[in-house]
């Protein structure tokens, strides 16, 4: 059923109902009212009969009104007459427009017909309704062999002349009352009004339909574009005469207790980004609490409660640079418990340093777990960096000093985690080996001083590995996409700050961004980068945006800034191509998860397991009923909660999703299809 459009009381839309009322309207079907017209007026009696009789007419059953005769439809409320529903029911619908088309090019009523005055009476006079039925029948007769050439006559004249309307109908009034369902192709409002008139009113219905349907359609809503449509401006462009140090976002992971805040803590103080006020402050408040060791790891866990517990809980996020580059250090926790963390913080990575332990014991619980029974951290955010993109990584063997610097342990692991780091797609020629101690400062910033290590190793310090990197290929050509990973406070406006990597485009202050998923345009306010304000930021760049002309509890983490007229989907319904790791129990339909993807996780359920892929991607032609390890398989996933998510073909960034189960990764993929959001 068509909308209904009124411009009053918010009627019924079903018509049926009003069959109730066929009983009080039966009288009309015997005298033929609807669909007989009025008869011709000849000489002195007729007009005599005329002027005596007491016109008719039908009250309309929602609103009372009184119409004439010739109206099918009410011409207050635009509810159709009984009869004309009862025609077309009963298969005489086609006859009576047929009648009623044909009428009025031969028996048209004279100009001072009755339908001009309003009538308040429904006597009906006996002469008057047996000359109307002659009337009725001579016409029917004179015109039955000449229907074919007056319809094209009909649509001749509509090209050649301009429609009148009548002012005997208000059919400005009409024509936003008729629903569109039921207009028909012939005249059908009787010796009221002209072929032409009928004409017109369909035309006015269907141009003020079609204009409600488009404003209906557009109400808070942004049509997005094509990428192809996007053209980006000049000052987005990089300057390359600027000389300013190229950014690189470097995450540090590795198994708990491996030595990672320590190592970037180390970096940090020898490269004069901790001040000795800073440093002496640490080494006294660590002493005092027994943990002497831990003074350069609380460089990066400023928290009290990970400074208590003695572990990184979420991503610590400092800056230094090298001779090449301007480096943005993400301490990711290594501890299983916080797994999730590291996935939020560590997506923003170009490219990563695995630290590894080399204690005797230690590198055993990173590869296989306490007792040898699960999968250890130094594998699971081996895989998971790879699956965020990484392709660049060192390999920090670290507590060197605890083996005496032995070759042979330091061959040992690299045979260990190299096999496994193969598997996970690492080539070869993009992983760094870096034997190093910490806490001794060997091989950090500089080449190592230890004769046990001098004797054996003349390769880089990690300093020259991290300038040996590659930085990954920015698009700013692209639109604006800005991950929100997490919301702090402006250091130079006082105010809440959205806090991420720019994955594609570039803003400057002033610029207008779309957040989502609250779908709310802002405007850019100010810009910060490495705590330093600036007014232009490029993909690549971490930094902390400040908006105006929206609400601070909009900002969330795991939302995205994107340009207005680009917007990205916001769905709970995808189609994901998994790689299913390590598992000891199969992934049924049903199989609740934890779906992570960028800066946001979701409870989530598999709700179909569609096809196995080969080596080659080729689906296979059965569904499998359950899934097992290392099997690659296309399968489709229900969300509690939308989240903002693109196809990986159209954004890396907001198209590697991450599956988790009872504390462990079970499945890394993309978003292969953004199937949609359900409206409930």
């Amino acid at each position: 059923m068509p909308r209904k459009v009124v411009s009053g009381p918010d009627y019924d839309d079903d018509y049926n109902d009003y069959d109730e009322y066929d009983d009080d309207y039966d009288e009309y079907d015997d005298t033929r009212y609807g669909n007989d017209q009025h008869p011709v007026q000849k000489g002195k009696e007729s007009l005599k009969k005329s002027s005596t009789m007491v016109p008719v007419h039908w009250t309309c059953s929602m609103c009372t009104f009184n119409n004439h005769e010739s109206m099918t439809y009410c011409e207050m409320c635009g509810v159709f007459r009984e009869t004309f529903f009862k025609s077309a029911k009963d298969g005489s619908l086609k006859d009576a427009v047929s009648a009623a088309s044909s009428e009025p090019r031969a028996c048209a009523a004279p100009k001072t017909d009755s339908a001009k005055t309003p009538m308040k009476t429904r006597g009906v006079h006996s002469d008057g309704d047996s000359a109307r039925k002659h009337a009725s029948t001579s016409c029917d007769k004179a015109n039955s062999t000449q229907l074919p050439s007056a319809g094209s006559s009909l649509g001749a004249e509509k090209k050649k002349k301009t429609p009148v309307v009548s002012e005997e109908i208000p059919v400005e009034r009409t024509a936003l009352l008729v629903p569109g369902h039921f207009q028909l192709k012939h005249d059908k409002s009787g010796g009221a009004s002209s072929s032409s008139q009928n004409d017109y009113v369909t035309q006015k219905l269907s141009s003020d339909i079609s204009q409600l349907n488009v404003h209906k359609n557009n109400v808070n809503v942004t049509k997005p574009c094509l990428p192809e449509e996007y053209k980006p401006e000049k000052w987005m462009l990089a300057d390359q005469e600027s000389g300013a140090l190229s950014q690189l976002n470097l995450a540090i992971v590795g198994h708990v207790d491996s030595g990672k805040s320590t190592l970037s803590g180390r970096l940090l103080h020898l490269l004069g980004r901790i001040s000795r006020k800073d440093m002496h402050k640490n080494e006294k408040e660590s002493k005092e609490k027994g943990k002497g060791s831990f003074a350069f790891a609380w460089a990066m866990d400023e928290s009290s409660e990970e400074r208590e517990r003695g572990v990184t809980m979420t991503v610590g996020v400092a800056y230094l640079e090298t001779k090449k580059y301007r480096v943005v250090l993400l301490d990711s926790p290594g501890h299983k418990d916080f797994v999730p963390n590291m996935i939020s913080g560590a997506t923003q990575a170009d490219a990563a340093i695995l630290v590894v332990d080399a204690s005797t014991g230690s590198f055993e619980a990173g590869m296989d777990g306490e007792g040898g029974k699960s999968v250890g951290q130094t594998k699971e955010h081996a895989q998971l960096i790879r699956s965020f993109g990484v392709e660049q990584l060192v390999v920090a063997v670290n507590k060197m000093d605890a083996v005496a610097y032995s070759k042979e342990r330091f061959e040992f692991i690299k045979l260990q985690l190299g096999s496994f780091l193969r598997s996970c797609n690492f080539k070869d020629s993009a992983i760094t080996w870096i034997p190093l101690s910490a806490v001794e400062n060997q091989n950090l910033i500089k080449p190592p001083s230890d004769a046990r290590l001098t004797s054996w190793y003349q390769g880089f310090c990690l300093l020259d590995a991290i300038d040996s990197l590659q930085l990954p290929s920015r698009d700013v050509t692209k639109p604006l996409i800005l991950p929100i990973c997490d919301v702090i406070k402006s250091q130079s406006t006082g105010q809440l700050a959205a806090f991420g990597k720019l994955e594609t485009g570039a803003i400057q202050n002033g610029s207008k961004v779309l957040v989502l998923p609250c779908g709310v345009e802002a405007t850019v306010k100010n810009i910060e980068r490495d705590t330093n304000s600036c007014s232009i930021a490029r993909a690549g760049d971490n930094v902390a945006v400040s908006l105006q002309g929206i609400d601070g509890n909009q900002l969330i983490p795991g939302g995205v800034l994107c340009h207005p007229g680009f917007p990205v989907a916001v769905a709970n319904r995808l189609e994901l191509k998994i790689l299913v790791l390590d598992i000891a129990i199969p992934i049924l339909v049903g199989s609740q998860v934890e779906f992570h993807i960028h800066h946001v996780k979701e409870a989530a359920r598999v709700t179909k397991i569609m096809a196995l892929l080969d080596k080659t991607g080729k689906p296979s032609k059965s569904a499998p009923r359950f899934l097992k390890s290392k099997q690659n398989a296309v399968v489709q996933i229900a969300l509690d909660g939308a989240v903002c998510v693109q196809e990986f073909s159209k954004s890396r960034a907001l198209g590697r999703a991450y599956l988790r189960s009872s504390g462990r990764t079970v499945a890394v993929g993309v978003v292969n299809r953004v199937i949609g959001q359900d409206e409930n």
